[in-house]
């Protein structure tokens, strides 16, 4: 099973476009790490499971490096809130239809009805969205 360094730079070349059919920054480090050990192996002529043992502890390693990396510096967007549906509300005001009796009621949110927590309100209150806890919506009275 010998590899020499065109077999890994073949493979590094293969996980790239991989990562272009699937894209998610894995097969990109993958590669980087087959290119990595390519270039080890033309500089130092390794056995292959010292090869094969380098690539994996490298694919690993970069894998998680970037992922930490992506956690201290998130990527900037237009809409951070965009699959987060109950923040999307926060700041909002509302009428309520119901009332909210020992701190629990609904409301009407354009199309869709919502649990809400608060303190107590009658009808035709006017509540903002304060924040929000699972699928709750944590509401304040403002009238």
């Amino acid at each position: 099973m010998d590899m020499n360094h065109w077999h890994w730079w073949i493979l590094g070349l293969v996980f790239v476009i991989l990562e272009v059919f699937a894209p998610g920054a894995i097969f990109i480090w993958m590669g980087a790490a087959a290119g990595v050990v390519g270039l080890l192996e033309l500089v130092f002529d390794l056995d292959w499971k010292l090869q094969w043992g380098i690539f994996a502890v490298l694919s690993v390693a970069s894998i998680l490096a970037w992922r930490y990396y992506l956690k201290r510096h998130p990527t900037p967007t237009e809409q951070p809130v965009l699959n987060r549906r109950g923040e999307q509300y926060v700041g909002r005001t509302f009428t309520l239809e119901e009332p909210i009796v020992n701190g629990n009621g609904k409301i009407r949110v354009d199309d869709s009805t919502w649990k809400i927590e608060g303190e107590d309100c009658p009808v035709g209150t006017k509540v903002e969205v304060t924040g929000v806890d699972g699928v709750i919506l944590k509401v304040r009275c403002t009238d």
